[in-house]
């Protein structure tokens, strides 16, 4: 997916080196993967590691260790569950991964015709370390937060709870971003594949929080076609892994960011910050209890 020729689709990354691309693959937990020609090392990323992804290049390997999973754990363990599986069984939304799809389909229902849905999440915050943070803090001691719960508990406060976690996710992805561009990265381009990549409004989310284009591939298994990437080299159907990824993986579609939200989501990153922030202060706090 990340060696995908790109001629054409106008994109960042045209005619600059692999190095300016970042895959995400995004499922039950998110893995961020970047390479470099010389070996960087990022604070809470994995890495460098010699030739472990594209050889003869450095790969550095971020991650969130619930993505997936959160989405799923806030979504059903809302009351109002079960009322959207009944909604969603009475809409067109009753096959696949139907209660995503309604709930985009609600959310947009509930913006106005000229708000953009990101706007629904201006006073709710979500922190999504519930299972700790793997990148690129790597503090396994963290947990979840959420700030501003009412006492309603209706569809739409699912919704929006669906929503925040969603935009939480992809802060969680920019923040990873700043930290591997501090070590020297220069990633231009996010090319995002798994089962989350199925679902449209984790993958905008993803362009408008890091204002970089997301890119998707053609095959929906992109894990497969990498296993035939390499048996096309291992038998001589192509020279290198650089010239078959070139020529196997082919871009789908192309999702580029609201810059209009711009200034939302760098708001809405310094709350996210701050809530880490504050978890921390609190757990010092409760930590010098009974030292005094």
């Amino acid at each position: 997916m990340i060696g995908a020729d790109v001629k054409g689709f106008r994109l960042p990354c045209e005619k600059q080196p692999i190095t300016t691309r970042m895959a995400m693959i995004c499922g039950t937990s998110s893995c961020h993967m970047a390479i470099s020609e010389q070996p960087l090392f990022v604070p809470g990323v994995w890495g460098p590691y010699l030739s472990a992804m594209v050889p003869d290049l450095w790969l550095n390997e971020g991650g969130q260790s619930v993505a997936g999973r959160l989405i799923d754990h806030m979504v059903k363990g809302h009351v109002a569950y079960a009322q959207l599986q009944e909604k969603v069984r009475q809409s067109c939304y009753s096959s696949g991964d139907g209660i995503y799809s309604y709930l985009n389909s609600h959310l947009r229902g509930m913006a106005s015709s000229c708000s953009a849905v990101d706007l629904l999440g201006s006073n709710l915050h979500v922190w999504p370390d519930f299972h700790g943070n793997r990148s690129p803090l790597a503090d396994p001691t963290l947990k979840g937060m959420v700030v501003g719960l009412s006492l309603s508990q209706t569809l739409d406060d699912l919704a929006l709870l669906y929503l925040v976690t969603i935009q939480a996710l992809a802060l969680g992805t920019l923040h990873i971003l700043e930290a591997m561009k501090e070590a020297g990265h220069d990633i231009k381009t996010i090319f995002l594949c798994g089962g989350l990549s199925k679902n449209s409004l984790f993958v905008q989310t993803h362009a408008n929080a890091t204002g970089l284009p997301v890119v998707l591939p053609e095959q929906t298994e992109a894990v497969l076609v990498g296993t035939a990437i390499l048996g096309a080299c291992a038998s001589r159907d192509h020279g290198t892994i650089q010239e078959a990824m070139v020529k196997m993986a082919k871009v789908g579609k192309v999702v580029e960011p609201d810059h209009s939200l711009q200034r939302f989501y760098q708001r809405k990153c310094q709350v996210f910050r701050r809530l880490v922030a504050h978890q921390r202060e609190y757990q010092a706090l409760m930590n010098t209890f009974g030292t005094e």
